[in-house]
């Protein structure tokens, strides 16, 4: 069990080129990393990378689908980059034995129709380059550079591991919004703000499902201690539903459905459920939405028993001290975003001077972060109701 652990493919090491915020930035990635910065610094935009990389691969997905998505070419580039500068997206892969196993590096831009254009596509093991495009054969048909070898099945033998690792990428963020919505699941299919949430747990085998919605049920009771019972159920249309026993004065308690959850209910659900699905990369933001501190703070470890478990990697986005409370965070687990001139850096904690002295002088990890994410002039928002 230890060595499957030790061995579970994770991203090492991302490097951004002109890719939204970030018209340069690298870094090295732990198996947990918790990504801090102001608003509008770039962490989701960060996290969608490695979304985009899952798309490419994913089932009626593919890399003209992945970047029209985002709204094309001109939407992805960096404002602060180069005109028609190339956008680069590269990765590396490995375990704890060998960090750089696997490198994937992916340069694009458009032609004149606008469509997404492959400038390079490059993959390597062990420092052994396996593939370098374009190759002689898109020489003779450009066409054939509207599409990457990471995603034909016939291209990518020798580099499956890869696609199949990119496809394993798990995002989920719960609108409880939209859970809520009864025709939710019309047309959607791994909707990652939970529009098709029940769906894709009344789908699972059931076994499984029963499995996780025990687990899940008794966590829930933590948080929500009149939760007495979790039931999965689809009315007379099919359409699923939840059904919560909530204990109170009457001997029988009361059935709620997901439309009478509470906004924090229905997000830890969500979190809970996503956090025993799958053994992929898993990517979460602000996961300490609508949840009590004392819970938030929790949220950590919870992931930290689950890798030790997997060996699964996870990055979360968060603005909240509770969550970076925890004693067991270490330094090079937290990127701090900083946004510039020329594009947002990402820096691990443990490169700032300043950082270091703070913990060394009895401050906590959040005492120490939090404010570098503060806006300069945050003050003046209170003068809002003034003008």
């Amino acid at each position: 069990m230890r060595e499957s652990r030790t061995k579970a493919l994770r991203f090492t090491h991302i490097h951004l080129e002109n890719w939204r915020n970030f018209a340069e930035a690298e870094v090295d990635l732990q198996r947990r990393a918790f990504l801090v910065g102001p608003n509008a610094s770039g962490k989701s935009n960060f996290l969608n990378a490695f979304r985009f990389l899952r798309d490419i691969v994913s089932v009626g997905g593919g890399f003209q689908k992945a970047v029209l998505k985002r709204g094309g070419v001109s939407s992805l580039r960096a404002l602060a980059a180069r005109r028609y500068s190339d956008i680069v997206v590269r990765v590396r892969l490995g375990d704890e034995e060998d960090a750089s196993a696997w490198e994937y590096e992916l340069r694009f831009t458009q032609d004149n129709l606008r469509r997404p254009l492959i400038r390079e596509e490059r993959v390597a093991r062990q420092g052994s380059t396996l593939l370098v495009r374009p190759d002689t054969e898109d020489d003779k048909d450009r066409e054939r550079l509207t599409q990457t070898y990471l995603e034909q099945v016939y291209a990518n033998q020798e580099f499956r591991e890869v696609a199949n690792f990119f496809s394993s990428v798990r995002y989920l963020h719960i609108v409880p919004q939209l859970v809520r919505e009864p025709d939710r699941s019309v047309g959607k299919t791994s909707d990652p703000f939970g529009g098709d949430f029940l769906e894709q747990l009344a789908s699972t085998p059931e076994k499984t499902k029963n499995a996780r919605l025990r687990r899940i049920q008794d966590a829930l009771r933590v948080a929500v201690p009149q939760l007495d019972e979790l039931k999965l159920w689809r009315d007379p249309r099919g359409t699923p539903h939840l059904r919560g026993k909530y204990v109170h004065w009457r001997a029988q308690g009361a059935w709620q459905t997901e439309d009478q959850f509470s906004d924090g209910t229905l997000r830890l659900l969500g979190l809970l459920w996503v956090a025993l699905d799958g053994t992929g990369p898993l990517l979460l933001e602000e996961p300490e939405m609508s949840l009590h501190p004392e819970v938030v703070r929790f949220i950590p470890q919870m992931f930290a028993r689950i890798q030790r478990r997997s060996g699964r990697q996870v990055l979360i986005s968060t603005h909240s001290p509770e969550l970076l409370q925890d004693g067991g965070i270490a330094l090079d687990e937290v990127l701090l975003l900083q946004p510039g001139a020329e594009g947002t850096s990402v820096k691990p904690a443990s490169s700032f001077d300043d950082i270091r002295a703070l913990l060394e002088g009895g401050l906590s990890l959040a005492e120490a972060v939090v404010p570098k994410t503060r806006p300069e002039k945050v003050q003046q928002l209170t003068l809002f109701g003034d003008l």
